[in-house]
């Protein structure tokens, strides 16, 4: 099986990438949608990046239109959005899809290596139902912003509900934890 980190992908403006770009760093990995309820999250995302970024943090997002065609646009569009609603500066990759036959090998190896979700998993899956959404059996990707943090050793040390907001106690103490 070939290492996280080596994994190919592609910067939001084409440019090939691997995770290990960002080697010897914390990385929280993101599954990010312009058009989810949960969207408010980059703002979260940004100030924890801009917090942390000097002690070897950084986020990394992987727009993905999985989850109620909630990112429909080019990266091009996406990347626009991102930067004028909500000033972001981390590093940004091609729309990838996270779920299904076609899920990117990042996703199927993040996926492998930490398969349970840690949080309200339950919950948020009780509320998709809620409203009339069938939501991915576990241990599939729940939906956006889902979020994986990776240690300084290029292992997946917590997997995050995406409704565990990325400035919640539980996320920010695993970041500092791994931070050291």
């Amino acid at each position: 099986m070939t290492a996280i980190q080596d994994i190919p992908v592609n910067t939001i403006d084409g440019k090939p990438a691997k995770l290990a770009d960002w080697d010897g760093q914390v990385a929280l990995v993101v599954n990010v949608a312009s058009k989810c309820g949960l969207t408010p999250q980059y703002d979260a995302l940004e100030k924890l990046y801009r917090q942390y970024r000097d002690r070897g943090f950084v986020v990394l997002g992987f727009p993905a239109n999985d989850f109620g065609a909630q990112e429909p646009g080019t990266d091009a569009d996406i990347a626009e959005f991102c930067s004028t609603t909500f000033d972001v500066d981390f590093p940004m990759f091609s729309k990838i899809a996270v779920t299904g036959e076609n899920t990117h090998p990042l996703y199927r190896a993040l996926i492998a290596e930490h398969p349970q979700v840690d949080g309200p998993a339950d919950e948020f899956r009780e509320k998709l139902k809620g409203y009339g959404m069938e939501p991915n059996p576990a241990p599939g990707i729940l939906w956006n912003f889902e979020k994986f943090l990776i240690g300084r050793d290029g292992k997946v040390a917590a997997r995050f509900a995406p409704s565990l907001a990325p400035d919640d106690a539980k996320v920010v103490e695993a970041i500092e934890a791994a931070l050291g």
